[in-house]
């Protein structure tokens, strides 16, 4: 026993690993402490989209910069660093809803490595897009991501077709891009087997950004009519039955009941 304690105490490190999610890009929708943490880091370590988000906040820090395809690289290089010193690896969104904690957790554990890792939550499409729209999650939904590149388009449409019949609030996170042009009509399509073409939906592109962003309101039976105007920076919001549009000041909100109109007069 005292020899496994020993060994375990070899591998503790010395610095500290934190997993930071952005949120949107930019830096006002960041937490406190996201911010706090990525001012005071040693190394910053992300895609480097990602990094281009929250520039205003790298000065002393090491950037490590990396692209899209090199994450097991830049989880190995993360929890590497993170032996003598203070390491931020940069997150989109949430470091969890198809971030970086995942892998980075998967690689510590593969390397046998007992790192300090905290993991610090952002707002992620699904959130940031509602907050543009009105409110069309406030009860049960589902995320789903349209991106084959690492699940297989079988498993995903099954997820597709589950989720619609069990009329879940649906969010489409990595709709379409050069190489997928299809798979958001696809899933268009199977969700249209299960709800009604008057159920709304909500495209929210560059969510919570500032630059380029923008919000259509439409319906389901009509969404199609915007495809070219969906790509990979744009996160769809469909509603269930109860979902409805409400036009104020010239502006369409979606509005998915909770249930209070059933319980309560208001």
């Amino acid at each position: 026993m005292a020899e496994s304690q020993s060994q375990s105490q070899d591998k503790t490190t010395g610095g500290k690993l934190y997993i930071v999610g952005i949120g949107p890009g930019s830096v006002e929708q960041m937490t406190v402490k996201a911010r706090d943490v990525i001012l005071n880091a040693d190394y910053i370590l992300g895609n480097s989209t990602y990094l281009d988000q929250i520039a205003s906040l790298l000065g002393t820090q090491e950037v490590i910069r990396s692209y899209m395809g090199k994450e097991v690289d830049r989880a190995r290089k993360a929890v590497e660093l993170a032996k003598v010193a203070n390491v931020v690896m940069v997150s989109g969104g949430d470091t969890n809803v198809y971030g970086m904690a995942g892998i980075v957790l998967e690689v510590a554990e593969h390397e046998e490595l007992e790192v300090d890792i905290e993991i610090l939550p952002g707002v992620t499409a699904i959130l940031a897009g509602a907050s543009m729209l009105g409110a069309p999650v406030v009860t049960d939904f589902a995320v789903i991501s349209l991106s084959d590149l690492l699940t297989p388009w079988d498993v995903i449409e099954k997820r597709l077709n589950l989720s619609a019949e069990a009329d879940f609030v649906i969010a489409l996170y990595n709709p379409k891009s050069r190489k997928r042009q299809s798979n958001f009509s696809r899933a268009i399509e199977i969700i249209r087997q299960y709800k009604a073409d008057s159920v709304p939906v909500g495209l929210v592109k560059n969510a919570l950004r500032g630059e380029g962003e923008g919000r259509i309101v439409t319906t389901l039976g009509k969404v199609m009519e915007y495809e070219d105007w969906v790509d990979m920076s744009t996160t769809i919001l469909i509603g269930n039955g109860d979902s409805r549009i409400w036009s104020s000041q010239k502006k369409d909100f979606i509005i998915t009941p909770r249930g209070y109109h059933k319980k309560y007069d208001y």
